[in-house]
């Protein structure tokens, strides 16, 4: 007998968040950067300039909110 999983939208914007910031860190990581330096100083600052154009990486982590990829990382690592 299968079973239907139910998803919480929480869990499923916890996982879009992840793969954007995964995404955007390997991007970084294939230009050459530092990923941590540059995702650190881009939420910090707020300049889309710390992140790389590159595999469209800049609009991808500027589709979400720097207060959300925040609060993802840190009850990440809480939990």
């Amino acid at each position: 007998m299968d079973l239907t999983k139910r998803y919480s939208s929480e869990e499923i914007n916890t996982k879009y968040v992840l793969s954007i910031v995964s995404e955007v860190a390997a991007s970084l990581k294939e230009k050459g950067y530092n990923p941590t330096n540059q995702i650190v100083g881009y939420l910090m600052s707020g300049d889309p300039g710390y992140i790389t154009s590159y595999q469209d990486a800049r609009n991808k982590i500027q589709s979400v909110k720097r207060s959300k990829i925040l609060e993802v990382l840190v009850r990440e690592q809480i939990l």
